[in-house]
């Protein structure tokens, strides 16, 4: 996906703070939820693009799961209630960019176990220049949906934030 994970994540972490009575994480969840594409500074810079960014253990799955429960099972235990929703936005928005990148990017969800990709959709090369194949795919149409609602949701938000001013 190009657009779609900050607009995603916003829509999770505002979720999840309902989840977790909190307003207070909404920056870390938006952080997260573009945080593994951080290898594409690796990818471009010394890679150099020999190996697709998503083969990169920032983009493994099971990685970021047990690192979750090494994170999350001391909170639970411990009872750490705000650990325990500041690990749980992180890691959710993380795993929400991977399914995000299921559908044309490709994730190895069970890596090591198995190397196989998992693709919702493959994007033909319909044009000499990569991004619109990708732009004019159907699966930019789920991109924009998502930028949509999120759109509306934060005008929402900061409508009702607007009018409790003034109560």
């Amino acid at each position: 996906m190009f657009i779609a994970h900050l607009p995603a994540g916003y829509l999770l972490t505002t979720w999840l703070q309902k989840k977790f009575n909190s307003t207070k994480f909404l920056w870390l969840g938006l952080l997260a939820s573009v945080f593994p594409d951080v290898d594409l500074i690796y990818f471009y810079l010394i890679d150099h693009r020999q190996t697709l960014h998503h083969h990169y253990f920032t983009h493994l799955p099971l990685v970021w799961l047990a690192l979750w429960l090494l994170i999350a099972l001391p909170c639970i235990i411990f009872k750490k209630r705000t650990a325990l929703a500041i690990t749980t936005i992180i890691f959710a928005n993380i795993i929400l960019h991977f399914v995000l990148d299921s559908f044309v990017g490709g994730i190895a969800w069970l890596y090591p176990f198995s190397d196989y990709n998992l693709f919702l959709a493959t994007v033909p090369a319909t044009h000499n220049f990569w991004v619109w194949s990708f732009i004019f795919h159907w699966t930019f149409l789920v991109e924009l949906t998502i930028v949509v609602w999120a759109i509306m949701l934060l005008f929402r938000n900061i409508s009702r934030k607007n009018s409790a001013k003034y109560l």
